[in-house]
């Protein structure tokens, strides 16, 4: 029996507690906001020891965690060392997740499983991949031990709000310095790049005054209307800039949330509005700031009375492939091919992720694990979001044969 075949084996026949393992994770609600993530890391802890993988618990002071709008967060690391020399391989996967919203025929924190498919929150996005990674380690370790190298399970709480109290945390606290990373997955496709994001809150400041004496005020909302105009009309030079990467087309930018006024009767004297400015992998971030700082200015110079203030919420930058990247991804992309039976092509994506923070550290990385053949296909972040098991079992085990062939010596 060739290792790849005991490999496989350990999973088939371990795969009901696989399953289990995922069932307990989607049963312990981690919505962010309100973000009270270490009850989640604490069960987690309690059944790794339970398969007697020991997780170091590194919690993050409340005064950070409550300055990103959270209530406690708690990230684990778990490492097996197999030799001495050799690589660490991380691995590393959210338990945080938005809240479930309306809509759900199955129970959001049930795990109740139908037609092949677990339900739940975070069990396409990323809760899968802590079973994932768990059981592909457990399963190297058993079946196929290597004789050199080490893996390292990471699995953080702050993905939602960016990533720096989760991975971030981790890498800028020594506490973890892999050779090449696995992160969590939400497709079919090995990602080896994805788009920057940065959100910025726009103020605009007019002055109130009756609606009957329109003249005495200065209309916010009407200023913040034209600046509307011009953010959308932005996005039509922003689809000329097309991005080489395969999977990334162009950059956007949306306006998400607008509040402002205080009654029918007032002339609204201050509105607020929260965009997003997506960013491919060849654009400079301190650039497209810029670019987006002047285009409101300029525009609102344009309404008399009217002033602006411009906060910063987020500037994440782009993952974009490192050297080292190409055999983590082909290992990967060769077994995937094998065991789904279809080609599985590497390519980026328009989100972006905590795994820019693991780049920005010089950690190669690839994006995979027992995502949907699609985001869409899975509900992820909507109702009744689910995973098919078959894709669960199968993404193990293109881990664990994955490890199993960076751990070996050239």
């Amino acid at each position: 029996m060739s290792a790849y075949d005991a490999i496989d084996a350990w999973i088939d026949a371990h795969f009901d507690d696989e399953v289990r393992f995922l069932q307990a994770l989607v049963r312990v609600p981690t919505d962010t906001p309100p973000g009270d993530n270490a009850p989640h890391a604490e069960r987690t802890a309690e059944l790794l020891a339970e398969m007697g993988l020991a997780a170091e618990r590194h919690p993050v002071p409340a005064s950070d965690v409550q300055a990103q709008g959270m209530q406690s967060i708690t990230n684990l690391v778990t490492r097996q060392r197999f030799g001495p020399g050799g690589p660490t391989i991380a691995l590393n996967a959210h338990g945080d997740v938005v809240p479930p919203g309306e809509g759900w025929q199955h129970d959001p924190y049930g795990g109740e499983i139908e037609g092949g498919h677990l339900y739940g929150r975070a069990s396409a996005v990323s809760k899968s991949d802590f079973a994932t990674y768990t059981f592909a380690l457990r399963a190297l370790a058993a079946a196929a031990p290597p004789t050199q190298g080490a893996v390292e399970l990471h699995f953080t709480y702050d993905e939602e709000f960016g990533g720096e109290l989760g991975p971030g945390w981790l890498l800028r606290h020594g506490l973890t310095k892999p050779d090449a990373l696995i992160a969590a997955g939400f497709s079919y496709q090995v990602v080896t790049a994805h788009n920057g994001c940065l959100q910025m809150e726009v103020t605009v400041h007019g002055l109130a005054s009756h609606a009957a004496y329109p003249e005495t005020g200065v209309d916010a909302l009407q200023a913040a209307n034209h600046l509307l105009t011009a953010l959308y009309a932005h996005n039509t030079e922003l689809r000329t800039r097309r991005s080489a990467v395969p999977g990334i087309t162009h950059p956007y930018l949306n306006v998400g949330r607008i509040e402002g006024g205080s009654n029918t009767n007032v002339v609204p004297g201050k509105v607020t509005l929260k965009l997003d400015r997506r960013m491919i992998p060849e654009e400079d971030a301190a650039q497209v700031e810029a670019e987006v700082r002047t285009l409101i200015s300029r525009t609102l110079a344009a309404c008399p009375g009217v002033r602006v203030d411009i906060r910063r919420l987020l500037l994440a930058q782009a993952l974009k492939p490192l050297p080292g990247h190409e055999r983590l991804a082909a290992t990967v992309q060769r077994h995937a091919q094998e065991l789904f039976g279809e080609p599985i092509p590497t390519c980026g994506t328009p989100l972006y992720t905590d795994v820019r923070l693991y780049g920005a550290a010089g950690v190669p990385a690839v994006i995979y694990g027992a995502g949907p053949r699609t985001v869409l296909e899975s509900n992820a972040k909507r109702a009744d979001e689910h995973l098919a098991l078959a894709d669960l079992r199968r993404a193990t085990k293109v881990v664990a044969r994955s490890l199993a062939d960076l751990l070996t010596t050239d």
